[in-house]
């Protein structure tokens, strides 16, 4: 007996109330106790003992350390059973530990810990509705958090509209469940902002349909009409800016192959091919006006030369007046050809042409999107080997969507040229390519 009080004299004096394990005054002076139950300062030790745990349980209650608390407790109530404020320590740890485990998102463990409560029928029935309604409301913010982050994950990964795993039928969910919720209206804002993306993407790529399925789409979650004008007022600057920016690229190439010679040939990458991609998307533009002029009038001086030389300019000639040749200057090489009035004319050529190859055009993915048909009409020369070259598109309807698939599909098609003198001769040829969707 003497021997652990003396310990727990020790252990009182080094603070060590109740740790560790082994070697703490509460374990001395219960030992005490229990060896001599009527010992007065082993009784004593353990009141002091309960009164420091009381304190600290305090401290680790309000300091939110929940799992220090249940642990003082349990040493409290080793140290006093009988103590009357024990009741009062379990309910406050109790409804720590149930909003704990909420704060947590451990709505299982509160769910736990409140039918643990009903069970002890220690609780009063307010405090056990009171938790009632918390988890309730817990769950349904968890709920609510997960289909948010699902409205989320969606978007980022582009699955917005399509079933029932998509960002939209799961914002549906939510704004059935919890329609005022600060997640749901983030999650309303963040799919509109997806859907604008999309109807943005569709506006620059003048796909009209989509462009509308995508608003329709916004206009679903709330937007509002006078944002929609205020959109595509935005996308149209856009969409002009980029129809500059485009031009300006095109009017750097042209000015490129037009340094370099590359007047009409290769058929992609001439000056009269970027020349009549300029002419169908921005024909306004004053730039496109003075280039077209300077390729005027270098086809005008190649085929004044190809004349001097006993060749053919009638190709370099038609596309110089297709690019706004001079009338005088065109007229003036056109009369230095003596080959009219010696053999037949080109119209008298393309008559005496046989086709052996012709591949149809493929129809464009978004021509057949928007439902369009339309035509172009291409000139093109076919040379002494029945080859086409100098491909170039004069008008299309509508400008710029059949115009690629027209130069394609003529640049695979081969003739049989005709013979003039006994020797084949270059054709120039003019068609119209017709584009009409399939039934």
């Amino acid at each position: 007996m003497d021997e652990l009080l003396e310990k727990a004299r020790l252990a009182m004096h080094e603070r060590r109330f109740a740790e560790p394990a082994a070697d703490n005054a509460l374990l001395y002076y219960r030992s005490a106790a229990a060896a001599d139950p009527v010992n007065g300062e082993a009784q004593d030790g353990l009141q002091r003992v309960a009164g420091v745990l009381a304190a600290r349980f305090e401290e680790a209650l309000s300091g939110g350390r929940v799992d220090e608390a249940v642990l003082t407790l349990a040493n409290f109530k080793a140290a006093s059973a009988g103590d009357p404020r024990v009741a009062g320590f379990e309910q406050r740890l109790f409804s720590a530990e149930v909003s704990k485990a909420l704060a947590d998102g451990n709505v299982d463990r509160a769910a736990a810990l409140l039918h643990q409560a009903q069970q002890s029928g220690s609780f009063p029935a307010d405090q056990l509705a009171r938790w009632r309604s918390d988890i309730a409301r817990r769950q349904e913010d968890v709920k609510v958090q997960h289909l948010a982050t699902l409205v989320e994950d969606r978007i980022r990964d582009g699955r917005l509209t399509e079933g029932d795993d998509s960002a939209k039928s799961h914002l549906q969910q939510l704004q059935s469940g919890a329609p005022a919720n600060a997640a749901t209206q983030r999650a309303v804002h963040d799919l509109t902002a997806a859907y604008l993306k999309k109807a943005r993407e569709a506006a620059l790529a003048k796909n009209s349909a989509d462009e509308e399925r995508w608003l329709t789409e916004a206009r679903g979650l709330g937007m509002k009409a006078a944002d929609i004008t205020a959109f595509q007022r935005e996308v149209s600057g856009a969409r002009q800016k980029a129809v500059q920016a485009d031009a300006e690229r095109m009017l750097q190439l042209t000015r490129a192959a037009l340094r370099d010679g590359r007047l009409t040939d290769p058929a992609q990458d001439s000056a009269a091919w970027y020349l009549g991609q300029l002419q169908s998307s921005d024909p306004a533009n004053a730039a496109v006006a003075d280039a077209s002029r300077e390729l005027a009038g270098k086809l005008l001086e190649r085929a004044r030369a190809a004349v001097f030389a006993g060749k053919s300019g009638d190709a370099d000639l038609a596309q110089a007046k297709r690019f706004g040749a001079d009338p005088k200057e065109a007229l003036a090489v056109q009369q230095l050809t003596p080959a009219k009035s010696k053999g037949p004319d080109t119209a008298a050529l393309a008559s005496r042409l046989t086709r052996l190859r012709g591949a149809s055009p493929d129809y464009p993915a978004p021509a057949l999107t928007q439902h369009l048909s339309g035509s172009v009409v291409l000139e093109f020369t076919v040379d002494t080997s029945g080859e086409t070259r100098d491909i170039h598109v004069v008008e299309a309807t509508p400008p710029g969507v059949f115009d690629q698939a027209a130069i394609n599909a003529v640049k695979h098609w081969r003739y049989a040229p005709p013979l003039v003198n006994g020797a084949a001769a270059e054709v120039p040829v003019r068609t119209r390519m017709r584009f009409e969707l399939p039934k």
